[in-house]
């Protein structure tokens, strides 16, 4: 176990008030599962996340299944950082304001430059796939920036 699945395992059950990502902090899920390269959140669908119809937009989804794949990443205890290269989304059911979503990601492949991971957006009971993302991610090294 490294120190970052150590201190995402003191998350489990909180709410992301802690994350090193503003946009996780915003998105304020609570971390349900760790294991290295394996996370599962939980999300509330609140009213700034919705579209004019009142269902989850397809940005904040995007936005979700990008930023659970970056804590996902950094689940390894690296000493660098991964950008997303390219995210492709599947948008299959729609999520509702009030709805709890889950989020449930995996490294499909890890390369030295380049990982490649998916995550799959359920209903709470998830009975029903909502979204689908895969996205492929490029190393970079931030200790000289």
């Amino acid at each position: 176990m490294n120190t970052a699945t150590e201190f995402l395992e003191r998350q489990l059950g909180k709410e992301a008030t802690h994350s090193l990502s503003p946009l996780m902090r915003w998105l304020n899920p609570v971390l349900l599962s760790v294991e290295e390269g394996k996370l599962v959140f939980q999300y509330v669908v609140r009213p700034e996340m919705t579209n004019p119809i009142g269902t989850l937009h397809g940005g904040i989804t995007a936005a979700i299944i990008d930023d659970a794949i970056g804590a996902t990443l950094f689940s390894y205890g690296e000493p660098w950082f991964y950008t997303t290269v390219n995210n492709v989304i599947d948008y299959l059911a729609p999520a509702r304001l009030n709805d709890t979503i889950i989020a449930e990601t995996s490294v499909l492949k890890k390369g030295r430059q380049i990982v490649n991971a998916q995550c799959d957006v359920w209903n709470a009971d998830r009975s029903r796939l909502l979204a689908r993302g895969y996205s492929n991610l490029m190393k970079i090294d931030v200790s000289n920036r």
